[in-house]
């Protein structure tokens, strides 16, 4: 595949001196603001956008110095890319927080004041839209959606802007994403949607993956539960399979799993010896310090991450330590 000489400067603004892409997300929207209201005990329309706005910059401020880039919104987040540290990239998100719950098939939308060429004007290295799929959803469904990302492609080919695509796996029955019966039928969702979205047509760069695995399900795991969907060889070798299906760069997502269980997830990759290109590391990093905000305000949010907040993205750089340049997966064609 060959990338242009604009895409190849943007990936290397995103990644660490390893060529891996070390990056924090706070993109979150509508999940932050029910989770500052829980935190408050009040009701998600009394949480101000202010609120929201002041979090993600101090999250921006305190972590992006151990982080090669940060994930950002357009909406509450660009206050916190102003105060991103120097040395980090920034990815911005063009989508709609959510999906459309008004019919079937978890449907996307973008938001409707941005542009891939505006994202680029605010300063942003890549594109990143996220997307529910799985293989197993309705054909005319499924159509809807690759279409969809066959235009964010072109429009970020044409401006030269790298294309993250985000998807998140789901039940196409309305089953329980966190139960048993899901986790043994995760890694064809993970699987078929990294076999999908490596095809040329849609023009991604890097694929944010789940990892293929529930770890609560995996036998002998830190996490587990009592039953098991997979032995830890059998968890390994998806993690393996999964890399190989993968023909662009990807890096997992943290999917809103704790530090200690993202950093198992992390662990289980190097085991199985994926070649991985980094992460993109949210609610791992710093959900427990959404209570102390609610609770106590951002000046007790700032100290918490100061101290645990870069505690645990220090413990995400440590277990990236085997990821792999995306250059690697790409050839000779990504060296600038």
């Amino acid at each position: 595949m060959q990338l242009s000489d604009g895409k190849i400067k943007h990936l290397n603004a995103l990644s660490n001196k390893e060529g891996v892409i070390a990056a924090a997300a706070m993109d979150q929207r509508g999940s932050l603001r029910k989770m500052i209201a829980g935190a408050k005990g009040v009701d998600q329309k009394q949480i101000p956008d202010e609120m929201l706005s002041e979090f993600k910059t101090a999250v921006s401020k305190i972590l992006t110095p151990h982080a090669s880039a940060i994930l950002l919104d357009t909406e509450f987040g660009l206050p916190a890319a102003k105060a991103r540290s120097k040395n980090a990239g920034l990815l911005l998100a063009y989508e709609e927080s959510g999906y459309d719950n008004t019919q079937p098939g978890r449907l996307p939308d973008l938001l409707p004041h941005l542009s891939a060429r505006r994202i680029r004007e605010y300063g942003a290295n890549a594109v990143k839209v996220l997307i529910y799929y799985t293989p197993f959803e309705k054909t005319d469904i499924n159509d809807i959606k690759h279409a969809f990302i066959e235009r964010i492609g072109a429009e970020c080919e044409t401006l030269e802007i790298p294309f993250f695509l985000e998807f998140v796996g789901y039940d196409e029955n309305g089953g329980d994403e966190k139960g048993l019966e899901y986790a043994k039928k995760k890694p064809e969702v993970v699987m078929g949607s990294m076999r999908e979205f490596s095809k040329e047509q849609y023009k991604v760069d890097v694929l944010k993956v789940e990892v293929p695995v529930n770890s609560n399900f995996v036998e002998g795991s830190r996490g587990f539960k009592g039953q098991a969907a997979y032995s830890r060889k059998q968890a390994l070798e998806l993690y393996r399979k999964a890399a190989e299906i993968a023909e662009k760069p990807f890096i997992y997502l943290s999917a809103g799993v704790s530090n200690p269980e993202f950093i198992e997830q992390l662990e289980m990759a190097a085991e199985a010896a994926t070649d991985y290109s980094g992460v993109l590391c949210g609610r791992a990093t710093w959900k427990d310090g959404v209570a102390i905000y609610g609770q106590k305000g951002v000046q007790a949010l700032e100290d918490w991450l100061s101290d645990q907040g870069v505690k645990n993205i220090e413990s995400v750089n440590s277990a990236i330590k085997t990821a792999k340049p995306w250059r690697a997966k790409l050839g000779v064609a990504a060296v600038a």
